[in-house]
């Protein structure tokens, strides 16, 4: 529960939350002396202050209520690679094998309740193996608890039914049956069970909550981002506010990994975990795979700063968000291999310094219009190279963004003209090849689009250059035929 007012109240007095329904306010939260008052959510707030007038009451902002959870979930990854939102007052961790990163469990647990305890909040904690196990101890057991994997059973058997998270109908049916504790629901056989929830929903099932909560019937954690495959962090005694002094041995330890692996990254994620419950996280990414600790460390240039550290942060990661195979091979006498990676780190660089969309690269487009067949995406961006079939005709090296019309002032009869006016010079044609026809693409043209024959020619000057008729004098789509320049060859 989160207070909204600047005091906090005394554990002792009852205090709730309320929100509005359809006919009134109902109790949202309670705090530990209203559960003891046997307050209960989801109950009228006119019913429950005629029998307790000195019921403190406070609004809900059930929204940032969300909102704070979500971000202190992120928070919490400091512990382990996954956690999770579980309901509207809890949270999931899967510490499976980073427990032994604290000295093990029981200390894992006095970190994180000493940790929660400086943002003010109040925990009840519990390590289980199953999420039912640990979702049961961690409301209705001790304050702390770390439940073995053999001694579910035992553990859970005090614990109230509505520790296996159903339904206020199934709790109440199961009430009237005498079936109070979940050691009680375990002894009943279960074909009698059976026969009586076969329909039911997950929460409204006992035998299928008892089930996961037992580990018969799995139930994961599944956490919205993917694990990350390599990661670096580094612990701080004490807070700090500039991560830079810590940057170059992240990167060179993440080096080391991916070269174990036989990987170079794509995605960086830096991300500081802050006193107060926040994190701050800027990324950076390559335009091919490296592991190059140094150049890693350069594309944090001038970025640093926008990390917002508040009252300072004692954990900082560097995550590896995409990686792919990078095979380490011997191709110089010296043991070395030659990587050609000055393009790509160059590339990288200038993205990072100006921005995801400011570099660009070509990339070929599936069209045989010349200026289509080509399209300009982000340096960094994963599209692959489309094949093309007219790739056999020799194209210059220079194509004209936008063709540039020519003044013909002699034109030979199916062939290119003799003479023509471009740019204020005038040119004759010394020789030529073709034409080379290439019709619209009716799927995408407007209708009437004539269609073009291409040219190669060569000029008084030995200038080469590539020009195009557009239409034909009988083709019925315009009137005479215009000439373009398109491009020059070398």
């Amino acid at each position: 529960m989160m207070e909204r007012s600047g005091e906090k109240p005394s554990d002792d007095a009852a205090t709730i939350l309320a929100t509005e329904a359809q006919h009134g306010a109902i109790i949202y939260a309670t705090n530990q002396a209203a559960r003891l008052a046997d307050i209960a959510e989801g109950a009228k707030l006119v019913d429950v202050k005629a029998v307790c007038s000195d019921l403190r009451v406070e609004y809900a902002d059930i929204t940032g209520d969300t909102l704070a959870l979500k971000r202190l979930m992120l928070w919490t990854r400091r512990w382990c690679p996954w956690s999770v939102v579980d309901g509207k007052d809890g949270l999931i961790l899967e510490t499976t094998g980073a427990d032994h990163l604290w000295g093990g469990e029981a200390q894992m647990l006095d970190e994180i309740e000493a940790r929660l305890s400086l943002l003010g909040m109040t925990t009840r904690l519990a390590i289980a193996p199953t999420w039912g196990a640990a979702w049961a101890l961690a409301r209705y057991g001790p304050v702390k608890t770390i439940c073995p994997k053999d001694d579910i059973s035992e553990m859970l058997a005090p614990l109230p039914v509505s520790g296996l998270r159903l339904d206020a109908e199934t709790l109440i049916l199961l009430h009237r049956l005498g079936l109070k504790t979940i050691g009680a629901l375990a002894k009943v056989p279960r074909l009698s069970l059976t026969r009586r929830f076969v329909r039911a929903k997950l929460d409204g099932n006992p035998l299928l909550r008892l089930d996961q909560a037992m580990g018969h019937l799995a139930e994961p954690v599944a956490s919205v981002e993917a694990l990350p495959k390599v990661k670096a962090q580094v612990r701080l005694a004490d807070p700090i506010q500039d991560p830079t002094h810590h940057l170059p041995g992240l990167c060179a330890d993440l080096c080391v990994q991916l070269t174990h692996r036989d990987l170079g990254c794509r995605r960086l994620h830096l991300t500081v975990y802050r006193t107060d419950g926040e994190i701050s996280t800027i990324a950076a990414a390559t335009s091919a795979p490296t592991r190059d600790a140094r150049h890693l460390q350069r594309l944090f240039d001038d970025k640093l700063e926008r990390i917002n550290p508040g009252f300072g942060f004692d954990l900082i990661t560097l995550e590896a968000g995409v990686v792919e195979p990078i095979a380490c091979v011997q191709n110089q006498l010296d043991g070395k291999a030659e990587d050609d990676l000055a393009l790509p780190h160059l590339i990288d660089r200038l993205t990072a310094k100006f921005g995801p969309h400011a570099v660009r690269r070509p990339v070929l487009h599936e069209s045989h219009i010349p200026e289509r067949a080509e399209i300009r995406v982000a340096a960094l961006h994963d599209a692959p190279l489309s094949s093309t079939s007219l790739v056999a005709e020799e194209r210059p090296i220079r194509l004209l963004s936008l063709p540039e019309e020519v003044r013909v002032i002699y034109a030979v009869p199916e062939g290119p003209p003799a003479q023509f006016i471009w740019r204020r010079q005038t040119h004759k044609v010394i020789r030529y090849t073709g034409p080379e026809r290439i019709a619209p693409e009716w799927w995408t043209d407007r209708a009437g689009t004539r269609l073009r024959d291409y040219y190669k020619i060569e000029d008084q000057s030995g200038k080469r250059l590539w020009l195009y008729r557009e239409g034909l004098h009988d083709d019925g789509r315009g009137g005479d035929p215009r000439w373009f320049v398109h491009g020059m060859f070398a």
